[in-house]
């Protein structure tokens, strides 16, 4: 049981999702990441266990989990495999600016939708705008009652498979970031197409694709909030989604850490298992140390947002420490396992492939820093 403090309910939901990761998700994961084939049946069957809309409000609907118990199940599914994790997640992450800032209508659309078991996807970077999102250059100019979009949007997640997107573009380019805008996008807009897929290094479960704005017509109903309000919707979306995306890199470093234990104990090296070796055993020790820091770092982060409280720093501080120890948790296993643990034969690598990304997504690592440092320096 992952070491969060839940109740009842919760270690039932939390149960529901291990038992689903471990008997229906782990004996697939192999497959699809050598394929790069993008796993809808299994994308289907956490819908129809409501994995895919945990956070989803009860006045629309939805179950309206508690960010508490979201993220132990997220660092199951995580543990075995978080590319899918961050593909189920991705749809929260689309709808969040609309919860924020859309109205009734807007907020309903999204809840049916990923309630079916449809996808959503955020869509702010581009080729030339990743750490600095003032750099967006899409836009989407009021003509009549239509926006007119036009622009090219790269690295979005469930980009290739979603039904609907919430889509920031500049209605005023003249004004940066204060003409920056948030936009609903249904599947099958006329000028819209989804392009790209990237061929990933890691979280290979997850699709990634690369969006095309030509024209694309939208109706001015579709959007979020008022002309101008789109940044300050992608920063407060962001900052939760660096607390969410935290328990997914404790999952690696949880699995990684599992791993190296069960391979010290049965290997067998100068006449006695491996993990009898204080090396050994420091090496382990230290990655349990991680796994735990990460996992309360991520629970108080969640803990402030679920309590309406400033959270910022906290979000931060658990994003940047969470992919780093992943990162280290897996190379230390790889380092356990030795020449085992290089091969594919041995699911530690790929957690290597899947750690790296969590450095870069949600805000690279330097960017928290920044942010870190820009709030104790203030």
């Amino acid at each position: 049981m992952s070491g969060y403090l839940l109740d009842e309910e919760g270690r039932l939901l939390v149960q529901t999702a291990r038992e689903f990761a471990e008997n229906e998700l782990k004996p697939k994961v192999a497959e699809y990441d050598r394929s790069g084939e993008f796993p809808f049946e299994l994308y289907r069957r956490a819908a129809e266990l409501g994995l895919n809309s945990l956070e989803m409000p009860v006045r629309y609907g939805g179950p309206g989990v508690d960010y508490i118990t979201i993220a132990a199940i997220y660092e199951e599914i995580g543990r075995v495999d978080a590319g899918f994790g961050v593909g189920m997640a991705a749809s929260t992450l689309g709808y969040k600016p609309v919860l924020l800032g859309g109205n009734e209508e807007q907020n309903k659309l999204y809840v049916d939708k990923i309630m079916e078991g449809k996808f959503a996807a955020f869509g702010l970077t581009e080729p030339g705008a990743g750490s600095d999102a003032g750099a967006v250059s899409t836009t989407a100019i009021k003509k009549g009652d239509e926006y007119v979009l036009n622009g090219t949007k790269c690295f979005i997640t469930n980009g290739g498979v979603a039904d609907i997107y919430t889509i920031f573009a500049l209605t005023d380019p003249s004004r940066g970031i204060r003409g920056l805008s948030c936009f609903i996008v249904e599947k099958g807009t006329p000028g819209f197409v989804s392009g790209k897929e990237e061929n990933k290094m890691g979280i290979r479960l997850s699709n990634t694709a690369e969006l095309v704005f030509q024209d694309a017509r939208i109706p001015a109903s579709n959007l979020v909030g008022h002309e101008g309000g789109g940044f300050k919707l992608a920063m407060k979306t962001l900052e939760l989604a660096r607390c969410a995306i935290g328990p997914f890199a404790v999952g690696i470093a949880r699995r990684a850490q599992e791993e190296a234990v069960a391979y010290a104990k049965s290997r067998v090296q100068f006449g006695k298992p491996i993990v009898t070796l204080q090396a050994i055993q420091f090496m382990l020790a230290d990655m349990a140390i991680r796994t735990e820091t990460a996992r309360q770092m991520a629970a108080h982060a969640l803990t402030l947002a679920q309590r309406g409280l400033p959270f910022g720093l906290d979000g931060a501080i658990a994003k940047c420490y969470s992919a780093d120890i992943a990162v280290q948790n897996a190379l230390d296993a790889i380092q356990v396992m030795g020449g085992y643990g290089y091969s594919r034969d041995f699911p530690v690598e790929k957690l290597l492939r899947d750690a790296k990304i969590f450095q870069i997504f949600e805000g690279t690592n330097q960017i928290q820093r920044a942010i870190i440092a820009s709030h104790i320096t203030r």
